[in-house]
């Protein structure tokens, strides 16, 4: 499977740690994207239970790649102090937990409303948390989301030109539900892209395994690979989980591939990445 190492969003699967363990395990994954413990958003973690699961993950084998947390998915006109504090905190969980890296998001434009005229207050905040960051170890990674600032691939080029210590992690599906093709904004972005997380939909909107949908994953990972990748994220989304509903602003994801539980999404979801993994070895 080419360099690339794997990972995921393994509250996908379960939403306790140890469903979590087993799910990686059993599908040779050995790094997580933590989001959801024990039914707790990591923001809400303490630091011992941090330390906690730490130990329980390296035990088994499993290192901790990326914060997967809600810093940026708020209103850019709610109070921002409130939401700096909860970044120092997440900063300090990260750390404890020895992720390498932060998911983030540029806040969410009114409806109605020209982006444009929220870019300087967008960057300012974003260069906050990077002044935050600077010195921890951890890199702070943006990830382009429906109906936040950073949506569309000249957004995101804008926040990277002002933060390049900012860097992208690229969602696909994300860009196909807003309209975009995937290769020309990983083409835009490149020079900014740390990590890749491995979501595939269709042109509707619909949520489909990788290499079903629109994002064209299969070129994706050549380009990747070419710029000398290192880690995917699955994010399935294939079936509803525990905290799905409260993870979406809106109802943007359409599921449209059923599943009997969430691991049997999440199995499916790892055999798709490495059926196609497969396909680039051949």
């Amino acid at each position: 499977m080419k360099n690339f190492r794997l990972c995921a969003f393994a509250d996908e699967a379960d939403s306790a740690l140890s469903g979590q363990i087993r799910a990686l395990k059993e599908n040779g994954i050995s790094y997580i994207e933590l989001r959801g413990v024990d039914r707790k958003n990591v923001s809400t973690l303490t630091l011992n239970e941090a330390r906690e699961i730490k130990k329980r993950l390296s035990g088994e084998g499993i290192s901790v790649w990326s914060v997967g947390s809600p810093i940026g998915k708020v209103g850019i006109l709610e109070p921002f102090a409130p939401h700096l504090d909860l970044f120092h905190r997440i900063l300090e969980l990260a750390g404890v937990l020895g992720a390498a890296c932060i998911r983030l998001f540029s806040f969410y434009i009114p409806k109605g409303r020209d982006r444009g005229e929220f870019s300087a207050e967008v960057l300012e905040r974003l260069s906050k948390f990077c002044e935050a960051a600077a010195g921890s170890g951890i890199l702070l990674c943006h990830e382009n989301e429906k109906a936040i600032f950073g949506e569309d691939p000249d957004s995101c080029l804008e926040i990277h030109r002002a933060l390049p210590e900012m860097k992208a992690v690229f969602d696909p599906a994300n860009f196909v539900q807003c309209g975009k093709d995937t290769v020309n904004a990983f083409q835009m972005l490149s020079p900014y892209i740390h990590y890749l997380h491995i979501k595939d939909a269709l042109a509707d909107g619909r949520i489909v395994p990788a290499g079903r949908g629109e994002g064209k994953i299969p070129e994706l990972l050549s380009l990747y690979e070419k710029l000398g990748g290192g880690v995917l994220t699955l994010e399935p989304h294939l079936a509803v989980f525990d905290g799905l509903k409260a993870l979406e602003r809106e109802a943007h994801s359409k599921i449209t591939y059923s599943y009997p539980s969430q691991r049997a999404a999440f199995d499916a979801a790892c055999a798709a990445l490495k059926d196609l993994l497969s396909r680039e070895d051949t």
